[in-house]
């Protein structure tokens, strides 16, 4: 039976936990595998409550964290040979960059015999300076020369990797789309959009937008804020933002805010159980323009509740957020960067406009705002847009198929 090998670089919300937890989960029986993770960073949600839910028990080491420190990755480079020699692996499979360069330089010294790696994401534009860049891009290249197969997570990714960057060619490059079970989505809508709104206090004649994410600059959260300030300036309708995350750029946002002169609070918690309450027992009642919930596991619930969905960001890969508000039929409004335009029907489940287009954003939220009609129009195509394509039996299908290919 083939033995696979699985390194992530950490367990926290978004897209690479799933791929991992549901490819550990219900690759077929004809394959056994292990699943290896770094340890959590303390800005970051967790999501292991994603594992426990799929019955998924991984191997934690400590030693494998996101920021470069050469002595801790040395230890973690160390520890996955051990791993290597006692799990004896016919593939080793990494999923994001940290994971992706120890892992492929312990597997490739030890003659693993097929080395795979999954870009959820890269860092070559929007993250650091051009040195740095150039840098991280050679580091590529020599892991690509190591290994057997890279894949993209979308076809304007795997363009990015082979033609922009030239991180490989493109013979080696496979394009298997993230996976998840979006049916969550489709239930009880009605129910999750009177819980979150009557918690939040959004009246059913204010329109709510939403973002969801990390609170890092790559998500241009300032963007975001830069947008929703000028619409509430044009639009006569009565807005409410949400901000769902956290991160090391909440202080900075929570600042913008008040420079943008529009008021926030911190909306209810959300415990795992469902909403925590305010004052003396009752539920908070939000009447500013911005709240900022921190995170929220069930966001189901919170695409249930909103009206629109935004994203801002410099950089992405396939945004799990996007693909969660088409599954819940809510338009997308987004910056045209990374994978996105794969992810979404432009012009038919979403709007895009570039980067740096803030009047772009706005003219196109402000139009969603105003008009009731056009939100259902453009939200009515995203549940049979994403239903198959994002669906984890076609993920795990198409990455056996590849497994197979390659131990043949």
């Amino acid at each position: 039976m083939p033995r696979i090998l699985r390194i992530i670089n950490r367990f926290n919300l978004g897209g690479p936990t799933h791929n991992a937890a549901y490819l550990t989960r219900y690759l077929s029986s004809d394959f056994e595998t292990l699943l290896v993770g770094g340890s959590q960073e303390a800005t970051e949600e967790g999501s292991h409550h994603i594992l426990r839910d799929l019955g998924v028990e991984p191997v934690i080491l400590p030693e494998l964290q996101r920021e470069v420190a050469p002595w801790r990755d040395r230890g973690a480079y160390r520890r996955i040979k051990e791993l290597i020699k006692e799990f004896k692996p016919d593939i080793v499979h990494t999923h994001a960059a940290k994971a992706g360069a120890v892992g492929r330089m312990a597997a490739a010294d030890l003659g693993v015999k097929a080395i795979v790696h999954t870009f959820h994401g890269h860092v070559f534009h929007s993250y650091f300076g051009p040195v740095r860049t150039a840098l991280y891009k050679n580091i590529e290249r020599f892991l690509a020369k190591r290994s057997s197969r890279i894949v993209a997570i979308s076809e304007k990714q795997k363009s990015e990797l082979v033609d922009e960057h030239r991180i490989t060619d493109a013979a080696k490059v496979s394009v298997i789309p993230l996976g998840f079970d979006l049916s969550r989505f489709q239930e009880d809508q009605v129910t999750k959009r009177v819980l979150f709104r009557k918690v939040y206090g959004v009246a059913e004649d204010e329109v709510a937008i939403g973002i969801i994410g990390r609170l890092v600059p790559i998500k241009n959260h300032d963007l975001f804020l830069d947008v929703i300030a000028r619409v509430s300036a044009r639009s006569g309708k009565r807005i409410r933002a949400f901000i769902v995350g956290d991160g090391e750029a909440r202080e900075h946002l929570q600042q913008r805010v008040n420079e943008l002169g529009m008021s926030q609070v911190q909306g209810p918690y959300f415990n795992g159980h469902g909403f925590g309450y305010g004052v003396n027992g009752k539920p908070m009642v939000a009447n500013a323009t911005i709240t900022f919930t921190s995170w929220i596991k069930e966001v189901d619930i919170v695409n249930a509740g909103v009206d629109i969905v935004m994203l801002t960001s410099l950089n992405e890969g396939t945004p799990v957020s996007l693909i969660e508000a088409q599954a819940a039929n809510r338009p997308v409004v987004s910056t045209r960067v990374g994978g996105i335009e794969n992810v979404v029907l432009p012009g038919k489940t979403a709007f895009l406009s570039e980067s740096g287009d803030t009047k772009g954003l706005e003219d196109q939220l402000f139009r969603l705002v105003e008009d009731e009609g056009l939100r259902r129009d453009l939200g009515r195509y995203g549940w049979d847009h994403v239903r198959d394509r994002y669906h984890f039996t076609r993920l795990v299908q198409d990455t056996e198929a590849m497994y197979r290919s390659l131990l043949n």
